[in-house]
């Protein structure tokens, strides 16, 4: 934990959110699409919502994770064994027409090890008129001696059931919670906005207390995996630590800006 701010203040946030997930559990989602579309409210179970494509735009500029073609952030992973990967995410000039009618932005995602690809994804986003980003699917290639051996976890909008989430919300609030993924049995994440205030300290640099949002992101199909994740304004994603089901890390090493 030495990269990330003082350790008994990440423990102690840690430890809040923890309780507070046990406390609180996983509520059912009841808000009807129209509803949900007509307040721009987030999708939170496996509800149906019915999205405009007018609505949408692949200008993509959250403060949290600003998407501008060219943008290009660098991680390095490392598992509880101590396995290093390198994962490098671009977001591409390209576009997709998704199932649902929505066009997204493409963004292309590669994980190395020892210089060696083992998962090349191509992720698909696209912001509503609210400001939210929607993550409309993926296509993922897992490869071994560079060879594809599965595309599973694979999915798109509009397609078998596969309903569209939400990966970042244009107005976070504490206790926030939306689906990020819905396609049953296969993909079915989720988060909780649990602290605006936080800070982090990663090999790219300090963020400083408060210009820093955290998440609880859980997945009820591993209910015993748990992660949270940090996002700093004006950046994006920039930590995620495994609490549970493995003590994964990943922190940011370079951003540039598109």
């Amino acid at each position: 934990m030495s990269l990330t701010k003082p350790i008994g203040t990440v423990l102690g946030t840690l430890a809040v959110a923890l309780a507070v997930a046990a406390a609180g559990g996983e509520r059912s989602a009841q808000a009807s699409s129209a509803g949900a579309r007509a307040t721009c409210d987030l999708p939170r179970g496996s509800e149906r919502v019915d999205l405009n494509p007018a609505d949408f735009t692949t200008r993509i500029d959250n403060p949290y994770w600003p998407m501008r073609p060219g943008s290009r952030w660098i991680y390095r992973e490392t598992d509880s064994e101590g396995t290093k990967q390198r994962v490098v995410v671009t977001v591409t000039p390209k576009t997709k027409r998704i199932a649902n009618g929505i066009t997204a932005r493409v963004v292309h995602d590669v994980v190395t090890e020892g210089g060696e690809p083992v998962e090349v994804t191509d992720d698909w986003y696209a912001q509503d008129r609210c400001g939210n980003i929607w993550y409309l699917g993926e296509a993922t290639k897992d490869y071994e001696n560079g060879k594809v051996t599965s595309t599973k976890g694979s999915f798109e909008a509009g397609v078998d059931g596969a309903q569209a989430g939400v990966i970042m919300p244009a107005k976070p609030a504490v206790g926030m919670r939306y689906r990020q993924e819905y396609y049953v049995g296969h993909a079915e994440d989720r988060a909780e906005v649990v602290s605006l205030k936080d800070q982090v300290e990663v090999p790219f640099g300090h963020f400083g207390k408060g210009k820093v949002l955290m998440t609880r992101d859980l997945n009820p199909l591993e209910p015993k995996i748990l992660e949270f994740k940090f996002f700093a304004r004006g950046v994006g994603p920039v930590l995620a630590i495994g609490v549970s089901g493995g003590s994964d890390r990943e922190e940011l090493l370079s951003y540039t800006r598109g």
